[in-house]
C-alpha cells in the first residue's frame, strides 16, 4: 500500500498554466538599424510590415516532457511511502517482583502435595510461581530471593523463561538460613526505582517470621507504599512452630494491609496454586499494545524519473541538432 504524506501538494499542479496565461510574455530588446524608408523597402520586397516581437514556438515532446517532470517533482515532495504490514509490540505497563523465602526451614518435607503426599516446601514453591510466570506474559517481572540476606536473582525483565530458569537453578540456603523479610522489602523498593512504570507489585513469600533484617519490616513497607508498591504476601510455615521456624501470618497480613494489598496462608500446594490465582484475579494483567507499520520512502524514486526524463529530452534535442546541422 502507497500513502502520500502531504497530498495537499497537487493543488500546485496548474501552476505552470497559471504562469503561462496569466503572466505577461517574456519580451526581450535587440539592436536593430532604422531605415526611413523601411515601409518601401518592405513593400518593395513583397514583405507584410508587422510588430517587431516574435513568440518561440514550442515542440509538443518539450511540453509533454515538461508537465511529466513537474507532476514528479510534486509527487517526490508529497513523500510516498510504501507501507508494510500492520504489526504489534506490546509493552509491559505493569512491573512485578516476586521475592521468595530460601532460608534453611525452606528445606523441610512437610508441605502437602497435589497428590497428598509431604513435599520440599520450596519445591512446592517453585512449582506453583512457573505457573504463575507463565500466565505474566506482558509483565515485566523480578526475582529476588531472601535468607540471611536479601538478593536480585533476575532483574526487571520481559524475558520470563530466564527468571523461570534462574528459579529453578535457585537452592535452599543460597542466602543463609535465616529470615530478612524488612531486607527483601526494602531490595525490591531499591529494584523498582529503576523502572518508570507506575504500577508495582510486590508478592512476598515466606515460612517464618522476620529474624535478620537490618530493615524493620513495618517501615520497610511503609517505604513501600510511599512508592507506589503494593504488597502481597504470602505464608507457607507452620504458625504453631516456635522459634525462628514459627510462621507469623498476622504480621505478614499487616505488612500486606499498610501498602493496600492482602496477606495469605498457603496451607498446601492446591492453596498456594489457588492464592496466585486469586492475586491474578485481583490485579489483572495490564498490557499497553503499540501498533505501528514499516514506512519505505519512494520519493527519491520520482526524482530519479524526473531527472531521466529530463536527460531524455536533451538527448533528442541534440540528435535533432545533429541531424540539421549534417544537412
Amino acid at each position: 500500500m502507497i500513502e502520500l504524506t502531504h497530498p495537499w501538494i497537487f493543488v500546485l499542479l496548474p501552476l505552470p498554466l497559471l504562469v503561462r496565461f496569466g503572466l505577461p510574455a517574456y519580451r526581450q530588446r535587440e539592436d536593430a538599424v532604422r531605415l526611413p524608408f523601411f515601409a518601401a523597402l518592405a513593400q518593395a520586397s513583397g514583405v507584410a510590415v508587422r510588430d517587431g516581437a516574435a513568440v518561440v514556438a514550442h515542440r509538443r515532446m518539450a511540453l509533454v516532457a515538461g508537465a511529466a517532470i513537474w507532476a514528479l517533482l510534486l509527487l517526490a515532495l508529497a513523500e510516498p511511502v510504501r507501507l508494510g504490514p500492520p504489526k504489534e509490540i506490546s509493552k509491559a505497563s505493569r512491573d512485578v517482583i516476586l521475592a521468595i523465602d530460601i532460608s534453611g526451614s525452606m528445606d523441610k518435607v512437610d508441605f502437602p502435595g497435589p497428590d497428598g503426599k509431604a513435599q520440599q516446601r520450596f519445591a512446592a514453591v517453585q512449582d506453583v510461581v512457573s505457573a504463575f510466570l507463565e500466565s505474566r506474559e506482558g509483565d515485566r517481572v523480578a526475582l529476588i530471593v531472601f535468607g540471611s540476606q536479601a538478593y536480585v536473582q533476575a532483574p526487571l525483565t520481559e524475558d520470563l523463561d530466564t527468571v523461570e530458569a534462574l528459579l529453578q537453578q535457585t537452592e535452599v540456603g543460597m542466602a543463609g538460613p535465616h529470615t530478612a523479610l524488612g531486607d527483601a522489602i526494602g531490595l525490591a523498593i531499591h529494584t523498582f526505582e529503576a523502572s518508570d512504570i507506575d504500577e508495582r507489585l510486590l508478592i512476598l513469600l515466606s515460612d517464618g517470621n522476620d529474624t535478620a533484617s537490618r530493615m524493620s519490616p513495618i517501615n520497610a513497607a511503609e517505604i513501600a507504599r510511599d512508592k507506589g508498591v503494593t504488597l502481597f504476601a504470602i505464608g507457607v510455615g507452620d504458625p504453631k512452630a516456635s522459634g525462628e521456624d514459627r510462621l507469623d501470618m498476622d504480621a505478614l497480613s499487616a505488612l500486606a494491609a499498610r501498602t493496600g494489598g492482602e496477606g495469605f496462608f498457603a496451607a498446601d500446594a492446591q492453596a498456594l496454586d489457588a492464592i496466585y490465582q486469586q492475586i491474578d484475579a485481583q490485579t489483572p494483567r495490564a498490557q499497553d499494545t503499540l501498533r505501528w507499520r514499516q514506512r519505505e520512502p519512494l520519493g527519491h524514486l520520482a526524482l530519479l524519473l524526473a531527472v531521466a526524463v529530463g536527460v531524455l529530452l536533451l538527448g533528442v534535442f541534440w540528435l535533432g541538432a545533429r541531424r540539421r546541422s549534417a544537412i
